[in-house]
């Protein structure tokens, strides 16, 4: 693979795309077809599939248990100094992500030119595909624990107020759980106490779920052996019919929005004394690395060409995300919001949704080895087009 350029030469050739959507005709489905996304079960397979084929390149590994009792995997490429950690369907129906880290784990592991091998000499990917995967089998954003289980793991919570951010049911499921996206603290050691809950959602996560511990012991575990995480990237899905708003690509369904931490007013000027490592402009770099490597590749014509910013205004604040917990720690943290969740659009659309999200991993992948993204300017981030914003766009 080109370590030097915009799209990695192991970029699977492109699908057929649907037929570009002009103003008014972004069509959703009620009832979408699920054949043919991967699950928890094949999940496991594909990894040790890939494990097997790379001859050892790839190394798996299982790093934590879901609440109820699924594996949660790891999967680890290359022996650089500089580490990215990727996470994908932290929400279970948000599964592009998990797709486009399958097929970058297998010509990572299996392509043997030389362009590959200095690639993976640079860099360490530790790719962790599916870290809610009760809440995936459900096809639902959270994951599956009842209050009483918290209790039960930290009796030192009995008769405190439930966290703000554990429902009683979601996704029209009547089974209560966590939207595990707001369980992160940047304190790493943290430890629940009674007197933090309910919390709001300005406000850190108490590391409630064991499946966002994993996460952050997965990130540990690697910051103890390297000294640092350089990137951490995390994939989601947002609302289906989001459009870009100036320049050249006006008025076009976006493919990809991109963000950096969402920390408060002057980029997060309030946690910098506790938190000093944190660094807003390397995030932009790393984020603006994503959008270009996704812009050469496919030209401005390309629906999967459609890439611009996520809605952040200065007042929006989320500390008890994993991007922000994490980049109060000294990394850059990405996040990517991929146009549609796989059930509003179905099918037809979902090769071209994959390929947009493995293109801007390894396009990031691919800067991080050469040093580009040490190199951009990040205020440029903020040249991105912005998007129109519509009701069912969330991280």
């Amino acid at each position: 693979m080109a370590a030097g350029s915009a799209a990695m030469a192991g970029i699977a050739a492109p699908v057929q795309a649907a037929p570009p959507e002009g103003p008014g005709q972004c069509k959703t489905f009620d009832d979408p077809q699920w054949s043919g996304w991967t699950d928890h079960a094949e999940l496991g397979k594909a990894l040790r599939d890939i494990e097997s084929t790379s001859a050892g390149r790839v190394r798996v590994e299982q790093v934590g248990t879901s609440k109820q009792g699924r594996e949660l995997w790891a999967a680890r490429v290359g022996t650089g100094d500089r580490v990215l950690m990727v996470q994908s369907a932290i929400h279970g129906n948000e599964r592009t992500g998990t797709e486009a880290l399958l097929g970058i784990l297998k010509d990572l592991g299996t392509s043997r030119d030389a362009a590959t091998e200095r690639l993976l000499s640079s860099i360490t990917l530790v790719a962790l595909p599916m870290v809610n995967p009760d809440g995936g089998e459900l096809n639902r954003r959270m994951n599956v624990v009842p209050w009483d289980q918290v209790v039960a793991d930290y009796p030192q919570l009995a008769g405190a107020p439930t966290a703000w951010y554990h429902s009683p049911s979601g996704d029209g499921i009547d089974l209560p759980g966590f939207d595990l996206n707001r369980d992160f603290n940047p304190d790493l050691d943290y430890v629940p106490q009674p007197g933090d809950l309910p919390g709001a959602q300005t406000d850190a996560g108490f590391f409630l779920s064991p499946e966002s511990r994993t996460i952050r012991d997965t990130y540990l575990a690697l910051r103890e052996e390297f000294g640092a995480v350089d990137a951490v990237v995390d994939l989601h899905h947002m609302g289906p019919c989001g459009r870009t708003t100036g320049g050249p690509q006006d008025g076009k369904l976006i493919s990809v929005a991109l963000d950096y931490p969402p920390l408060g007013v002057n980029d997060g000027a309030a946690y910098k004394e506790q938190y000093p490592l944190l660094d807003q402009d390397k995030s932009r770099r790393y984020a603006l690395s994503v959008a270009r490597g996704i812009q050469a590749a496919y030209g401005s014509q390309s629906p999967l060409a459609g890439v611009g910013r996520y809605l952040h205004p200065q007042e929006r604040e989320y500390a008890g995300q994993g991007r922000s917990a994490f980049a109060l720690n000294g990394s850059a943290t990405v996040l990517f919001e991929v146009r549609g969740q796989q059930d509003d659009l179905g099918q037809k659309q979902k090769g071209m949704l994959i390929q947009s999200v493995r293109t801007g991993v390894e396009s990031l992948i691919a800067a991080m080895a050469s040093g580009e993204v040490d190199r951009v300017n990040g205020d440029e981030f903020f040249a991105l087009p912005d998007y129109g914003w519509d009701t069912t766009a969330t991280d």
